[in-house]
C-alpha cells in the first residue's frame, strides 16, 4: 500500500487560484504575501522611481550621463545598505530590499544596478568582512552615498568566474599588494573606495584562494 499522500481538492484549487480575479499588474498575487511595512517600503519606492528618477532618465541615456546626486537621494531615503543593521542603514528584511530594487528596475536598469553595487557588492562584505573600524568608517558615509564604492571581479581573460581569476593579492609590510587587472567595475570612474577579488596563492583550484581585501 502506498502511504504518500495525495494533496486534497483544498490545495489544488488554491493552487490553481480558482475564483481568484487575474490582476496583470499582480499576476502572482504577490501583493498579498506583503506585511504592512513591505507594502510602505515597495510604496516609497516606486513613488520615488515613478516620479523622480523616471522624468531623468531619458536624457540621462541620450547624454551618456549619470547623476550622482540620484545616489544621495537613495540615501536620503534609506534605500542604500539597506538590509545592514546600524550604522545609518535601515535594517529592513531581504524582501524588502528585493521591493526596492524592483521597482527601480521597472525604469531603469542602470541605476538598479548602481543601488545593488552600492548597497550588497560594496557596503555589504565591509559590514560581514571587514574589521569594526572599516565599519564605522565607511558604511555610514556611503548609506548617505557621500562615498561610492565599486566591486572589483570581472577580468578580461575569464570574465566574472573567480575560479580563472589572475588577479593576486601578496602580503607586504603594511598590508597588501595588487597586482592583474579588472574591467566592466560600475561606479569604477566615480568610486571612492574599492572592494577588489584577488587570488591570494597560486592553487590551481578556486577553493579557499581567493578574498575580498
Amino acid at each position: 500500500m502506498n502511504d504518500d499522500a495525495l494533496p486534497d481538492d483544498d490545495l489544488l484549487r488554491r493552487a490553481g487560484m480558482q475564483g481568484v480575479p487575474f490582476d496583470w499588474q499582480d499576476a502572482l498575487r504577490l501583493d498579498d504575501q506583503l506585511t504592512p511595512e513591505e507594502v510602505m517600503i515597495r510604496d516609497s519606492a516606486r513613488t520615488y522611481a515613478q516620479e523622480r528618477l523616471m522624468p531623468r532618465i531619458l536624457l540621462a541615456h541620450r547624454h551618456e550621463d549619470f547623476d550622482v546626486e540620484v545616489m544621495r537621494e537613495m540615501g536620503a531615503l534609506g534605500f542604500l545598505g539597506a538590509t545592514i543593521q546600524g550604522f545609518g542603514c535601515a535594517g529592513i528584511s531581504y524582501v524588502g530590499y528585493g521591493l526596492i530594487a524592483r521597482e527601480f528596475e521597472r525604469v531603469d536598469t542602470a541605476f538598479r544596478s548602481a543601488l545593488g553595487v552600492q548597497s550588497t557588492l560594496s557596503m555589504m562584505p565591509i559590514y560581514l568582512f571587514g574589521s569594526q573600524e572599516q565599519r564605522e568608517r565607511y558604511l555610514p558615509a556611503m548609506a548617505r552615498a557621500d562615498k561610492l564604492g565599486c566591486f572589483g571581479l570581472t577580468e578580461p581573460d575569464h570574465g566574472s568566474d573567480p575560479g580563472g581569476m589572475k588577479s593576486r593579492a601578496r602580503k607586504v609590510d603594511g598590508g597588501w599588494r595588487l597586482s592583474g587587472s579588472k574591467t566592466w567595475i560600475t561606479h569604477a570612474p566615480i568610486a571612492d573606495l574599492m572592494v577588489v577579488w584577488p587570488r591570494t596563492t597560486r592553487a590551481a583550484s578556486a577553493a579557499g584562494s581567493s578574498s575580498a581585501a
